[in-house]
């Protein structure tokens, strides 16, 4: 006689029955939320790359944007995805000290870059070139401000996160966030670069 259903599914392996962990299922709706904030700043991207030619008469970006500075900005940001990797194998091997290390030379560094271009911003909103002079400055700074912003939410992440060792230690759940929290700040990173390479070298 064949084993009943209820039987089949009691001999079938664990992992194969039940749902699954929810580490797993929080590092899949990680990765569907980096997905959809890529989708998104695919979007931008293509606004800028139709309105980029509209300046209604007003500044270019060859004339406005001072590449020295935004070069110190691609710096600092790099630097800081640098001393994140460093973070993440400083959580790998358990090593708070280290830990803590990269993660202030990540918050430095990510400041040092949210200043340098809130300086650009001011500086050119100052000479009368702000969002609403033409098309092709609404997209610039929506879509550079769009990255800062992410920016300056990963910043107030990493406090969270460093507050989280500090109190909960380096429990597998908050392991895991700091995963995410790398995998946010590299794509973030890969973004700056093609925001340097398609708004800034692009407008030379």
């Amino acid at each position: 006689m064949s084993a009943s259903p209820s039987s089949s599914a009691r001999d079938q392996p664990r992992s194969e029955c039940g749902p699954a962990s929810t580490d797993i299922v929080v590092t899949y709706g990680f990765w569907l939320f980096l997905i959809s904030d890529i989708v998104m700043f695919a979007a931008f991207f293509a606004a800028y790359a139709v309105l980029s030619d509209r300046t209604a008469g007003g500044p270019t970006g060859a004339s406005l944007f001072d590449l020295r500075q935004v070069a110190l900005e691609t710096a600092c940001l790099l630097t800081s995805t640098l001393a994140c990797g460093m973070m993440t194998l400083a959580t790998d091997r358990q090593h708070r000290p280290s830990l803590y290390a990269a993660a202030a030379a990540t918050f430095m560094l990510g400041a040092a870059f949210i200043g340098l271009e809130l300086s650009e911003f001011s500086r050119m909103v100052a000479s009368g070139a702000g969002p609403d002079r033409s098309a092709f400055l609404s997209a610039f700074f929506a879509l550079v401000g769009l990255h800062g912003l992410h920016v300056s939410v990963g910043l107030l992440w990493l406090l969270v996160m460093v507050a989280q060792v500090g109190t909960l230690g380096l429990s597998p759940r908050v392991v895991n966030r700091l995963r995410c929290f790398g995998l946010f700040w590299h794509t973030l990173d890969i973004v700056w670069i093609g925001v340097f390479t398609i708004v800034y070298l692009g407008a030379g």
